[in-house]
This record gives structure tokens, sequence and C-alpha cells, in this order.
């Protein structure tokens, strides 16, 4: 198993303007994410993580329910390149 895995994710619901990004971040760092997440105007958040297998894979799961105030109807996943910038997660 690699050291570091990353995924792209593409989260659709009511996900924009309800602190969906601010949270991923929070959760993302707690996690020792790398990576960054931003809307996109077709209303969906775009979110691209790196990190430990393991901690990629709780924070796939927190995406598919979000924060309180969001309401996930569908993540998308895809693979994605582990060539992240490692500083941190950024929201964009």
């Amino acid at each position: 198993m690699s050291d570091i895995a990353a995924a792209r994710f593409l989260v659709r619901g009511r996900v924009q303007g309800v602190g969906f990004r601010a949270q991923s971040r929070r959760r993302a760092l707690a996690l020792a994410l790398a990576g960054h997440s931003m809307n996109l105007p077709d209303g969906t958040v775009e979110i691209v993580a790196q990190g430990r297998p393991d901690a990629l894979e709780r924070f796939a799961d927190w995406l598919k329910v979000g924060p309180p105030s969001a309401r996930v109807d569908d993540v998308l996943r895809f693979s994605h390149p582990a060539n992240v910038d490692p500083a941190g997660f950024r929201v964009r």
C-alpha cells in the first residue's frame, strides 16, 4: 500500500453557501490531508485531497454527510495523481 493516496470529489446537493468548503477544510486538516475545495458554476463543490489512505477514506465518508447545514445528494470520486501541494488545505 502506498503512503500517499489522492482523489478528486464532486459533491452534489445543497453544498454551496452553507459552509461546506470551510467545514471540509477543517475536517481535512484534522485528518492531515492536503488539497483544496472550491465551488463550481453548476452548484457542486469540487474537492481534491491527498494524504494517508486511511485518512482519505475517513474524509470520503464524511463528504457523504457533510456539515449539518448541508444536504449531500451524491458524491462522485475520481482518481487523482498525488501531486497536491502538501502545505495544507485551501478553500478557493
